[in-house]
């Protein structure tokens, strides 16, 4: 087993998240609240009512959850891709083993990571300041959220919007590992050799925006479903009802409302993932092979 995929992949998820909140927050907001019209204005209305903290609320649980599910999905990807190339007697990986361990990857991490998705999005929606009188915040913070979800709502209101969740990370995870495996082939001439550090950047920033380009429209209603409920009465029954809600209401466009800043987003976030997943995956593998660059038949 592959246990060095494991800690790098913790470490890379951790330092994305934290290069890449402040945006997932306007993303957040924008695809759950009409108050919002468009990055530029929710991103002043964000800063003018609640300063640079509110682009990093409900930051800490997160973090702590985004490592664990990094981990597994960079652990369960290389182990994957093992397991594949060793039942075909240790055969180089193929487009479709790369695809299928990708599709393993985020479909695995989906138990973990859901608990710490929603307390996240109800935090980022939590437009009240703690400084106004008026109205007060829900929530105080992280571990007043999750626990105010388990009294109201029970242990499965934890996984309110899962089966969404696991609809977007599945086939993004899969894209996302084969575009930058494909990448990264490609920049090597199919060669063994490592790409350079520019490559690393290149080939994970536009796996991140394939990735995303795959995965918004599932998060759109993800999010929607977690955020349902939590102050005014619940508008949707369930995943079908709130796919027909929203196309009926806003039209199909809104499930791509924020493609373009998950795009954005996805650049810097996925070159600091994958570099520093290569770095700490090189410096703790003992026999210094390549960590990710897979090589095609």
């Amino acid at each position: 087993m592959h246990i060095v995929d494991f800690v790098s992949g913790s470490f890379a998820g951790a330092c994305g998240m934290a290069v890449g909140y402040p945006m997932d927050t306007v993303k957040v907001r924008i695809q759950t609240q009409n108050q919002f019209t468009g990055v530029w204005q929710c991103t002043r209305a964000t800063f003018t009512k609640e300063g640079v903290h509110g682009f990093f609320k409900g930051m800490s649980l997160p973090m702590t959850t985004i490592s664990l599910t990094s981990s597994l999905v960079f652990g369960t990807y290389r182990n994957c891709l093992h397991c594949l190339s060793q039942a075909r007697g240790g055969a180089s990986n193929t487009k479709l083993d790369v695809f299928l361990s990708g599709l393993a990857a985020g479909t695995t991490q989906i138990s973990i990571m859901s608990p710490g998705d929603i307390v996240k999005v109800r935090l980022q929606c939590q437009t009240e300041s703690k400084k106004t009188a008026a109205v007060k915040p829900k929530y105080r913070g992280p571990v007043h959220c999750l626990l105010s979800i388990v009294k109201e709502e029970g242990i499965l209101g934890l996984y309110r919007g899962a089966l969404p969740l696991m609809l977007r990370d599945a086939p993004s995870f899969a894209t996302y590992f084969l575009t930058y495996a494909t990448i990264c082939d490609w920049l090597t001439d199919g060669s063994e050799k490592r790409p350079s550090w520019s490559g690393v950047m290149l080939a994970g920033g536009v796996a991140g925006m394939a990735g995303w380009s795959i995965g918004t429209p599932m998060d759109v209603i993800k999010s929607r479903l977690q955020l349902d409920g939590m102050r005014e009465q619940r508008r949707y029954k369930g995943f079908i009802h709130c796919v027909s809600e929203t196309v009926r209401v806003e039209g199909a466009g809104v499930f791509f409302r924020s493609l373009g800043l998950n795009c954005v987003r996805a650049i810097p976030v996925n070159m600091v993932v994958f570099v520093t997943y290569e770095v700490l995956t090189g410096f703790l593998r003992a026999d210094g092979a390549d960590p990710a660059h897979v090589r095609f038949e």
